[in-house]
This record gives C-alpha cells, sequence and structure tokens, in this order.
C-alpha cells in the first residue's frame, strides 16, 4: 500500500527504521490520555494475533480490573510455520510496535511491559534492543524482553504468561484468564504487535482515519503473509474487506498451473476452494459468517498439482509433534487422527481409516485442556469438506489426482 500504514516508508527489507526516521515520517507520540480506549472502541480494530477480539474492549476489561499494577505483554512469539507478518514488522518498525506498547502501558496503568519475542526470531529482538536504546531511559527501565520458546503453542496467550512466570509455555483454557491474573498475578494486557503497532497508528491519526483505510465497511489494514503459488510472496499490507482473489492477483497471482485451494488464516485456520477464494472478503465478520477466520493473517496458495491431503496430513503431523502434551487428547487423540490421515494420504489406508477420521475430527474439538486439538479438528473438517473428493480417491482408490496431474505434465 502507499500513503501513511504500517509498511509504508523505507523498504521493510532494508532493515529496521530508527527513530529520527520514524518520528520525521509519522511525527511524534501523542500524549495518551482517558479518549484512547474509546477511540479504540469506535475504530473497530480487532487483534491480529488470531482470535479478531475487539482490541479496545480487551483494553477496557485490564484497565478496569482490581488487583494490582497491570502489565503490558507484547506478543512476538509467531510460532506458525507459514507466518513471517511479525517478524517483519519488528524487524522493519520496531518504533511503531514500542509506541504501541507504551500506549497500552498508560491506558491500563501498567508499570511493567514485557516484550515476548520467539527466540528462533533473532534479527527482530535485535531491532527491538537497538530502538530500545533511542528511547527515553524512563521508558527502557519498565520494559523487558524475554525469548519465547520455538514452538507452536508458545504465543498462545496463556502460554505466553505461564512462559514468563515459570519457565514453561503451558496454554489452557480454564480460568482465570491473564487479563483476571497474569503475568505474578496481576491483570495482564496480552497484545499482539501487529495490533499494537495499529493502535500507534490510530492514536496519531484518529479512528476514522483507521476506520477509512478499508473496504466495504470493513475498517483498516492487515498484513498478510501470502506464499504457496503466487509469484511475488512475502508480507503484504492490504486493506480489509478486500477480496482475497484481489490480494492473491496483487502478490502476481498464481503460477501458470491454476490455483486449486487456499489456506487461510496458517495451521489453525482451514482450507476453501479456489473459487470460494476469490470472493471472499478479508472481513472479520464477513469470514465468521462464512466458517472461515483470518487467524494470523496466512495465505497460502495450492497449485493444482500439490495434493490438499498430502498437505493436510503434513499440517497434522507437526501439530500432533507440537502439542502441550498435558491431556489425552492431543496425546492420544490428535496423534491418532495425524497417524490416520497419513495413511490414506500415504496410498495405504486401513479399511475404517476415512470413518475414523470423519468421527474422531468432529468429536476432538472442546475435550482439550487448551485450544490445540479444537484448532487440528477444524483445520481437518475444512480439509474433508474441501478435498472430499481426493480423500475419496486416496482410500477407496488408493490414488493421488494430484500425483496424475504432475505425471502428465
Amino acid at each position: 500500500m502507499t500513503g501513511i500504514s504500517l509498511l509504508a516508508g523505507p523498504d521493510p527489507l532494508g532493515g529496521a527504521e530508527n527513530a529520527a526516521s520514524h518520528l520525521s515520517r509519522l511525527g511524534p507520540l501523542p500524549v495518551p490520555g482517558p479518549g484512547l480506549i474509546p477511540a479504540l472502541e469506535r475504530s473497530d480494530l480487532r487483534g491480529r494475533g488470531g482470535a479478531a477480539f475487539p482490541v479496545g474492549r480487551k483494553w477496557r476489561s485490564v484497565a478496569e480490573r482490581r488487583g494490582g499494577s497491570p502489565v503490558v505483554l507484547v506478543n512476538g512469539a509467531e510460532g506458525e510455520p507459514l507466518s513471517r507478518k511479525d517478524r517483519v514488522l519488528m524487524e522493519a518498525r520496531p518504533h511503531l510496535v514500542l509506541d504501541g506498547a507504551a500506549l497500552a502501558a498508560a491506558a491500563v496503568g501498567a508499570g511493567e511491559v514485557v516484550l515476548y519475542v520467539g527466540s528462533d526470531h533473532g534479527a527482530a529482538a535485535v531491532a527491538l534492543r537497538q530502538a530500545l536504546g533511542e528511547r527515553p531511559e524512563a521508558e527502557r527501565r519498565r520494559i523487558r524482553l524475554v525469548d519465547a520458546p520455538a514452538r507452536y503453542v508458545a504465543g498462545e496467550e496463556t502460554a505466553a504468561v505461564h512462559f514468563v512466570n515459570d519457565g514453561v509455555a503451558l496454554p489452557v483454557s480454564a480460568p482465570p484468564r491473564p487479563y483476571e491474573r497474569g503475568v505474578g498475578g496481576r491483570p495482564t494486557l496480552v497484545q499482539n504487535v501487529e495490533s499494537l503497532a495499529h493502535v500507534a497508528m490510530i492514536a496519531r491519526f484518529g479512528d476514522q482515519w483507521f476506520r477509512g483505510l478499508g473496504d466495504g465497511g470493513s475498517s483498516g489494514t492487515a498484513l498478510l503473509t501470502l506464499c504457496g503459488a503466487v509469484r511475488r510472496p512475502g508480507v503484504h499490507e492490504v486493506a480489509q474487506g478486500t477480496l482475497l482473489g484481489q490480494v492473491i492477483d496483487g502478490a502476481g497471482g498464481g503460477p501458470a498451473d491454476p490455483a486449486s485451494a487456499v489456506l487461510l488464516g496458517g495451521y489453525f485456520g482451514g482450507w476453501l476452494t479456489a473459487a470460494e477464494a476469490r470472493i471472499l472478503p478479508l472481513d472479520p465478520a464477513a469470514l465468521r459468517d462464512r466458517g472461515h477466520t483470518l487467524g494470523c493473517g496466512v495465505v497460502a496458495v495450492l497449485p493444482e498439482h500439490r495434493c490438499g491431503v498430502v498437505e493436510t496430513a503434513r499440517i497434522l503431523e507437526y501439530l500432533a509433534d507440537q502439542s502441550a502434551r498435558q491431556c489425552g487428547p492431543c496425546v492420544f487423540g490428535l496423534r491418532a487422527i495425524a497417524a490416520a490421515v497419513g495413511r490414506v494420504a500415504s496410498g495405504a489406508p486401513e479399511t475404517a481409516d476415512l470413518d475414523r477420521i470423519r468421527r474422531w475430527s468432529g468429536e476432538l474439538s472442546g475435550r482439550g485442556a487448551c485450544h490445540h486439538p479444537d484448532g487440528a479438528a477444524g483445520l481437518l473438517l475444512s480439509a474433508l469438506r474441501t478435498f472430499a473428493e481426493e480423500f475419496r480417491h486416496h482410500h477407496e482408490l488408493r490414488r493421488c489426482s494430484a500425483a496424475a496431474l504432475r505425471e502428465a505434465a
């Protein structure tokens, strides 16, 4: 995008923007006041970490909480294997992230800010440390940087809190939630780095400006990681409400062979056919109404010669390996599902495998100690719908249509 946006200005791939350039381009950060949270509520900014929860409502729940001085936990773990957006943002625009963190701390009355950055995101951590060196000393004194484990579940907000508290990144779905009792037992605002960067822009230019960036009634922009069968993979900033087909075309479209499907939202997202994807608006409400989610902003385009069953089997194997291993649905259920889908994908299924997969995928959700099995089940259900014919080919005919396309090419 051009004009004023998260990635406007110096080339994001050219390294971190320093404080002088940041201030020259965007101006000083306004002094936060009591109107910031209402402005965020009016802006309809929703969290960019995956859940799309209204940011203003989340901040208000912490600001109004009793139980000690709150903490702001800046979530830059980004454990999704296909996502690069948060890393690019931290590496290229660290001052925007720190601006958002400063505003959050002021708005909720926090005395401490924790930068929670993936231990495998070395360039991002370096950029944030360098940017901190350019910030006022009073701000630096209340900020600490914590290396997050390089595991898929480590970025979930309760896992992040547990790691900061106890050194173990275990997510849970049971109360209390971080806004009630989080880091050090205090109310904790856990916010994704992209969400905070948007807050820094809204504080400067207003909620009406932010709403005006979207298309078709949607608010703001979103960072997307485009990968797979596109000519210009990487991180793109797009207006919310844009049709997904336009986003893919904007990244150079697909390769010479047509796309068969799109994985939207990463490994906790879902598959949809290429035809469905083209007319799908990237708007949280519209996506929810259609049973989809933008999740962590991944758009992975699958070419026709790649098999959706095989890709789904690979993802489920990864998710089974990355579980927190703290409950039966993950340790046994998710592993059994991954094994059954793997057998079907390899052309060596057991007779009842497809029936098992269908039954188990419906039984797994809501039974775990956290939402990890829910995400895996959602991905599988979307694959069973999108690749229904391909699953039948693999299970009944023990052959792959995508493999036949590769052989004919």
